[in-house]
């Protein structure tokens, strides 16, 4: 895919909202009106500006741009409540809710049907969801010089924490690899994406994708708070720890193992292990368990993410594999001398207790036929 370069928003102040004016070292509490109702009421986004003694770069955290990923909106209200930032230069943007009107009927996407994280940089006359994307593109990005966007998996799976973006740009990758995931995910984002079009106008964006849809999992909270604050203190924002994690691997190639039969599947991994070509990730069977056929890893990887749902049809996606083409073995070694209480072991405890994980039967080796 080519990449291009955006167009930059018009620059707008980070410390002018409205009548708000931001001064140093205050953190105020404004809205950004996005659309109206049926009923012509205005519809806004709560924003929280928190700007430091000195001048520095403005960052954006933002959440729920697909409406029903929520674990974003618990980060950044912990990050707002619990954390209490002492931000020394710059500013920071934290938006706890983009899509206001997918977020208030749990769904993911907006009332058109549209999925407005395909729809920047948004129009002045297009759709509800490209009119709702210029504004946001222009308000948020407009004002930014670097953006960190929060998301979970889709409804019925789940993601182990892993951070996505276009490491061909520098800054992109230096707040990547400052986040402090032990996974990180490099390409350039879909057509249309929010992160995508930030960075070609000149704003790095990343994404984390962390757990589920509909919930708040205090594992990935913990990841993001400590990943957005690593990254603040890259930036000299803050001054706090850079996150250092067991590992660190960049993955290029991706791909969703997918089901050939329907039936009902027993899995034999959890988000965040480590597999080899050949091991087992899950056996299907019948309602009344008898083996349908085993499914097994096609290349040595790590699970990204996986269904929560074990009812499957032929072609349903069963896991998400990043490719791991060198240091399967030492990274093998050093995953099995983590503490099961540390962030990786409850991050991965917690994200598998919506599926029953157990250990494959006897007869189910390496040498088994793979799916």
């Amino acid at each position: 895919m080519k990449s291009r370069k955006g167009t930059r928003p018009e620059k707008r102040s980070s410390h002018v909202w409205g009548n708000v004016v931001i001064e140093p070292e205050q953190t105020a509490s404004v809205s950004l009106a996005v659309t109206e109702s049926y009923s012509q009421l205005t519809i806004p986004i709560p924003v929280v500006v928190q700007r430091g003694k000195e001048d520095g770069p403005t960052v954006f955290v933002s959440a729920a741009l697909h409406g029903d990923e929520i674990n974003g909106t618990g980060s950044i209200r912990a990050l707002i409540t619990e954390n209490q930032l002492c931000l020394l230069k710059g500013t920071l943007i934290l938006v706890p809710v983009i899509n206001i009107l997918g977020f208030d009927r749990h769904s993911r996407y907006l009332p058109d049907r549209r999925d407005l994280n395909r729809c920047f940089p948004g129009s002045d006359d297009g759709s509800l969801a490209a009119r709702m994307a210029k504004i946001i593109y222009e308000e948020i990005v407009g004002r930014s010089d670097y953006g960190i966007d929060l998301h979970t998996a889709a409804v019925r799976r789940t993601n182990f924490p892993c951070i996505r973006g276009d490491l061909s740009n520098p800054e992109v990758d230096r707040m990547a690899r400052a986040f402090g995931c032990e996974i990180i995910l490099d390409n350039v984002g879909p057509d249309g994406s929010f992160r995508r079009e930030a960075t070609l106008a000149n704003c790095p964006t990343i994404v984390l994708e962390a757990g589920e849809v509909w919930k708040v999992e205090p594992a990935v909270v913990e990841y993001s708070i400590n990943g957005i604050v690593s990254v603040l203190t890259e930036l000299e924002m803050v001054d706090g720890l850079r996150s250092d994690p067991p590992f660190q691997i960049v993955i290029k190639k991706s791909k969703w193992v997918r089901a050939s039969r329907g039936g009902f599947l027993r899995f034999h991994v959890s988000p965040g292990d480590l597999v080899r070509e050949g091991s087992p990730l899950a056996t299907n069977t019948s309602i009344t368990g008898v083996e349908n056929n085993f499914i097994t890893a096609p290349h040595d990887a790590i699970v990204l993410g996986m269904t929560t749902l074990p009812c499957i049809a032929p072609g349903d996606p069963i896991c998400h594999l990043g490719f791991i083409d060198e240091k399967h073995k030492e990274l093998e070694k050093l995953v099995k001398k983590l503490p099961s209480d540390g962030l990786h072991g409850r991050t991965s405890e917690q994200l598998s207790t919506n599926v029953s994980v157990v250990e494959p039967m006897p007869h189910q080796t390496l040498d088994s036929p793979i799916e």
